[in-house]
């Protein structure tokens, strides 16, 4: 038995925020994630809505369950040659799109868009392509430690054989684990966000952008980005390139509020409250008066895209590298 209801144990979204303010130190969201660990492993007690994202993960390497030979099948139909590893053995970069850029459809946009952005730069890049599998964020967060250590020591031995000398992540999820979590594995790699990647091609010139028209944007932090990874100037820096008028919420920065998706929650519905997580957040969005939400998350993504529709609302929800690659000249 625990104190804590069994019902906040799963509604955690794993922001960080209770570690970034508590005066003490106290770190309840570990604990809450180690009762997760408790529960699963020992009790096979969970959320019935995590059995098809664990089931995914099992057998096809992604929680959406899409099979591998699916896993490229965004670029298709494109106007951009993404080259695979075995296309391209000796890459600069590896790009390590992720599940949700690979598999979802308003994801897949985003990754369209940062191909774009590579392939303007001149970038000397490539995927895993069908190799490639969930870096087990979702797994660890639900408590299913065994399905993240199956899925860590598969992707650190491919990396590993890779030898990849730069990681770029379209998700900030990826890189928390691939960074923080891998090297417990064997995995010590050079791993950066993708906005941070576009802020580096625009200070050394390799992008040419057009400057946006009297347009206005707010930007939301990802908690796996912001408070997790302290990655906070890179995507303000990369909007601020093509001169769009930067407006913060009242929550940003290591304030900023969460999306509702992260500790797995983007696999389960929302416990009952007064406000679901992500409706809470787009009105802080729209209270700016501006054009657009800027994202740097694809999790954070469809919660935004999801409150827009529940909002009713005409803001604008895009990713920072859908929005850079629209002013490419």
């Amino acid at each position: 038995d625990f104190l804590l209801p069994t019902e906040a144990v799963w509604a955690c979204t794993s922001c960080g925020a209770c570690v970034d303010i508590c005066p003490v130190g106290n770190e309840p969201m570990r604990d809450i994630l180690d009762i997760r660990r408790g529960l699963v492993l020992m009790d096979n007690a969970f959320p019935k809505e995590f059995e098809p994202a664990f089931r995914g993960m099992e057998r096809n390497m992604n929680p959406w369950g899409v099979p591998p030979t699916e896993r490229m099948k965004w670029t298709e139909d494109f106007d951009i040659k993404v080259p695979t590893i075995e296309e391209n053995p000796e890459p600069d970069i590896l790009w390590y799109v992720g599940c949700a850029p690979s598999t979802d459809a308003r994801a897949q946009k985003t990754a369209q868009a940062f191909a774009k952005i590579l392939d303007a730069a001149g970038v000397n890049y490539a995927v895993l392509g069908q190799n490639e599998s969930c870096c087990g964020d979702s797994a660890r967060r639900a408590g299913n430690e065994y399905l993240f250590f199956e899925l860590a020591l598969g992707n650190v031995e491919l990396l590993n054989e890779v030898g990849a000398k730069r990681i770029v992540t379209t998700c900030p999820h990826g890189l928390h684990t691939l960074k923080n979590e891998y090297p417990a594995f064997g995995g010590n790699y050079d791993v950066i966000h993708h906005t941070q990647f576009i802020e580096e091609l625009i200070a050394e010139g390799k992008l040419k952008l057009k400057e946006a028209e009297a347009e206005s944007v707010t930007y939301h932090d990802p908690c796996y980005l912001g408070r997790h990874n302290g990655i906070y100037d890179a995507p303000r820096n990369a909007l601020k390139s093509v001169s769009l008028n930067m407006v913060e919420m009242e929550h940003h920065g290591a304030k900023s509020f969460c999306c509702g998706a992260g500790g797995a929650q983007m696999w389960k519905e929302e416990e009952h409250g007064d406000a679901a997580v992500s409706e809470t957040r787009f009105a802080e969005a729209e209270a700016c008066g501006v054009d657009t939400l800027a994202v740097g998350c694809p999790f954070c993504l469809t919660m935004m895209e999801d409150a827009k529709k529940v909002d009713g609302s005409e803001l604008n929800v895009l990713d920072i590298a859908e929005i850079i690659a629209l002013r490419l000249e």
